[in-house]
């Protein structure tokens, strides 16, 4: 039966060779996903222990905003065995760029450059900063966005905003840190670090030489944290590798939704292999083969078929993360893209055992039928073609998930607030609904043949009619056919209604939290525009309104709270109580600060204030935090600067008067913000085309990833063609005898594949829609639905044209084969 089962495989490798592509394609995807995360994560890895090298016991504070005092620094400077000890400073230092204005949303990070044994910045051009405190360092990526280059003068902001201007003497890479990579940084002697931070201490201080952890520690005191170096470059590639990790399980959930496919197109072609080999089967049970044995040469087929096909999987795995490292580092991704590209045993292992199991569990079932085929059907001149019927055990199963699916797709829309469980929940309904659909497949079949084909079948005559009888045919196969297509549409068309309503949601709220043409913030929204800015601007006639915003930090009822006023035209979007009249000793609070305080409508509060001292204010309206733009505690404008003095502006917001064009309102707000460097000027426009540019490539990244899954289910259909027509060739032929032509029998397969295409598609658009709609009422209070009719109606196109592309060679077979010899066959 060994020799029996390789012989199979040889005989059929042509038919089992889409197959096999199907197999190494979602392998492939996986083992690239995998190469690329090791790669990835020992470049990490390389870059961390690079630096940590050169620090023996690393002392940290134990807060996130606690510091390491100097007296720290000499208490370790004398312990016997210490030979270098470096403090290292790291704060707030804004970068202004070639405009005059802060770069970026955050401020920038000033960093200490040591020199030394100790020096773990990675210089990639020039020098570094040494002992000149006029001297200045600058992370790659910002000194790239904003045009500067050693030699050049820039112009950093300290701690009370005052400008400093420096020499860029070099360039430097922030490696596996993810803040410097985001913030950008900025690179200073200690000293000249210390001063332009105002910090009161330092962040990390580092020791070289042969004093133990365990004396460091002793020598510190308690309150510290005190690591190796080791220790240190375990937790550095902890924090750089958590991002990663995310990215790894992304693609790994695309590459189970294409093996899912391809496990669907590996059962689809066994199921028909077993269908044309039933005399071959009963032959092997007439000369004394079992039922065992028989199952057993299935199994080894389909085990040989994927064990080549997953090596080649992993071959290919290989080229797609060199192939994917390779365009990051074009594209000076934060990544470590120079480590070399290995296949670690881990992810062979791991290739080969998905590929294995894949195709040997989707092939169990076609092996199971096989071994049911009476040992009388050798005596058969022809293969006669299974009948399917609808059962009574299908029809309640179907009911049983589909009441599942749907109750539970309700209960996470309807009785859920929007949030994770709610979209977790929705998830499940949309699985167990798909299982519905899966199970009610072959029923569906018929009806939704005769709708599709109800067009090409007047359009293409006899060849259309005969083709749309073919793919009604035998439903189970079809279904099965179709639903791997199904799959890919279905998520494909989901992403593309969550993308497009989230969207217009995203605009309908940026119109209600953002109901301005312009607004002036600092970058960490703190009160640093001079009230005369608004000031000038409300006197300008291209401008209707100009609100302003001030906030100030004080407690209430003894907890921290933005407390804050507004003057201008505004509407608070008051939820109960009323501002009518807001003044002295009344107080508006956000929905969740009202909650978290346990007050209500009429209520008072205590504020505690610089200059009143500690005040009741009574509670006059509660607002909805998500739309209001105030500050969390509002009060009227005049008792506020009672309590805090004349705090300067936190925001102005701006609208344009009708009929100015906005090139020149712009104009008008540059110039007033022009005089002060922290003030930057942001337009509504620009918020909606940064949310619009990051959806666009979310939506390309996704279609391209499901784009394996669609590849792969099309290879399906053509498999699934392929053998058809082999199965087929005694009618194909006698068709040919009756008159039909070979352009068309050509176009009764052609139209066939478009059917199947057009039933998988139409299938996953109707889910896709249902379930993207419920998927933004569980993400999203108050979500906007929209469905991108051209893009899904571009869906459903190609799909059907996939399947007439899938159709071309198996289609050109069917026409070169000779009537009296195919005749002849069975």
């Amino acid at each position: 039966m060994l020799r029996t089962a390789l012989a199979g495989v040889r005989a059929h490798r042509l038919r089992l060779l889409l197959t096999a592509l199907a197999i190494m394609l979602g392998v492939g995807f996986i083992a690239g996903t995998f190469v690329l995360n090791d790669t990835v994560q020992a470049g990490f890895s390389q870059r961390v222990t690079a630096d940590a090298d050169k620090v023996d016991v690393a002392v940290l504070p134990e807060g996130p905003d606690a510091v390491l005092p100097e007296r720290l620094l000499e208490r370790i400077r004398a312990l016997d065995g210490v030979t270098e000890a470096q403090g290292l400073i790291r704060g707030a230092a804004p970068l202004l760029g070639k405009d005059g204005k802060t770069v970026g949303n955050l401020p920038t990070t000033a960093v200490s450059i040591v020199r030394g044994p100790l020096d773990r910045t990675d210089i990639v051009s020039g020098t570094g900063p040494g002992t000149d405190d006029q001297a200045a360092v600058l992370d790659e990526n910002t000194a790239k966005a904003q045009g500067f280059r050693p030699g050049d003068t820039i112009t950093v902001l300290d701690g009370e905003r005052a400008e400093h201007r420096f020499r860029l003497v070099g360039l430097l890479d922030p490696g596996v840190d993810q803040e410097l990579a985001s913030t950008g940084a900025v690179g200073f002697t200690t000293a000249t670090a210390q001063r332009m931070t105002g910090a009161k201490g330092y962040r990390e201080i580092d020791v070289a030489g042969t004093a133990p952890k365990e004396a460091v520690a002793a020598a510190v005191g308690g309150g510290y944290v005190v690591k190796t170096g080791a220790e240190l470059a375990d937790d550095l590639g902890k924090q750089a590798g958590v991002e990663t990790q995310t990215f790894t399980l992304g693609l790994l959930m695309f590459g189970v939704v294409a093996m899912m496919v391809a496990a669907l197109v590996i059962y689809n072609t066994f199921g028909i292999l077993v269908a044309q080999r039933t005399r071959e089967m009963a032959l092997l049970r007439c000369i004394g083969a079992t039922r065992g044995q028989v199952f057993g040469s299935i199994l080894l087929e389909s085990a040989v078929v994927g064990a080549l096909a997953s090596a080649l999987g992993l071959i290919a795995g290989y080229g797609l993360a060199a192939l994917t490292l390779a365009v990051l580092g074009t594209l000076d991704a934060p990544l470590p893209t120079d480590a070399a590209v290995t296949l670690t045993p881990a992810t062979i292992a791991i290739g080969l055992a998905v590929g294995l199991l894949v195709t040997v569990g989707a092939a169990v079932l076609p092996a199971r039928s096989a071994t049911r085929v009476p040992p009388i059907a050798a005596l058969r001149s022809q293969v006669e073609e299974q009948t399917f019927r609808a059962g009574l055990v299908r029809g309640l199963l179907a009911a049983l998930f589909l009441v599942a699916g749907l109750g539970t797709t309700a209960a996470g829309v309807l009785a859920l607030e929007p949030g994770e469980t709610s979209l977790l929940v929705v998830m499940a309904g949309g699985a167990l609904t798909f299982l519905a659909v899966l199970i009610l497949g072959p029923v569906l079949v018929k009806p939704l043949s005769a709708l599709v084909g109800w067009i090409p079948g007047r359009l293409f005559g006899v060849p259309g009619r005969l083709a749309v009888d073919n793919s009604g045919r035998n439903p189970k196969r079809a279904a099965t056919t179709t639903v791997a297509l199904t799959i890919g549409v279905t998520l494909m068309t989901l992403i593309s209604v969550v993308t497009a309503s989230t969207r217009l949601t995203l605009t309908a709220q940026l119109d209600e939290q953002f109901p301005v043409d312009y607004l002036l913030a600092s970058q960490e929204r703190d009160s640093v525009i001079p009230r005369s800015v608004a000031a000038e601007l409300r006197g300008r006639p291209e401008l209707t309104s100009v609100v302003q915003i001030r906030e100030a930090k004080a407690p209430v009822n003894g907890k921290r709270r933005d407390v804050g006023t507004y003057s201008g035209p505004m509407t608070p979007f008051v939820v109960s109580g009323s501002m009518t009249a807001f003044g002295a000793g009344q107080v508006a609070l956000d929905e969740f600060v009202a909650k978290d305080l346990g007050v209500r409508v009429g209520d008072s509060v205590s504020l505690a204030t610089r200059k009143a001292g500690t005040v009741p204010l009574k509670v006059a309206a509660l607002l909805d935090g998500t739309q209001s733009a105030l500050p969390p505690v509002t009060v009227a404008e005049g008792p506020f600067d009672t309590y805090f003095g004349a705090v300067p502006d936190s925001r102005v917001m701006v609208n344009i008067s009708d009929g100015v064009p906005p090139e020149r309102a712009r104009k008008v707000v540059d110039a007033a913000a022009a005089a002060h460097p922290t003030v930057q000027v942001t337009s509504s426009t620009e918020v909606r085309g940064q949310f619009d540019e990051t959806l666009d490539m979310m939506l390309m990244i996704i279609t391209g990833l499901l784009g394996l899954a669609i590849l792969i289910s099309l290879l399906g259909i053509a498999n699934t063609l392929s053998l058809s027509v082999h199965e087929r060739t005694r009618e194909s032929a006698l068709l040919r005898a009756l008159g039909l032509t070979r352009p068309q029998l050509r176009g009764m397969l052609s139209i066939e594949a478009l059917v199947l295409g057009l039933i998988g598609a139409l299938v996953g658009v109707v889910l896709g829609g249902a379930f993207g709609w419920a998927a933004m009422m569980a993400m999203l209070d108050g979500a906007v639905f929209s469905v991108p009719v051209v893009q899904i109606a571009l869906f459903v196109v190609l799909s059907g044209l996939a399947g007439v592309l899938a159709a071309v060679l198996p289609a050109r077979r069917a026409t070169r084969a000779s009537i009296v010899g195919s005749l002849a066959t069975g």
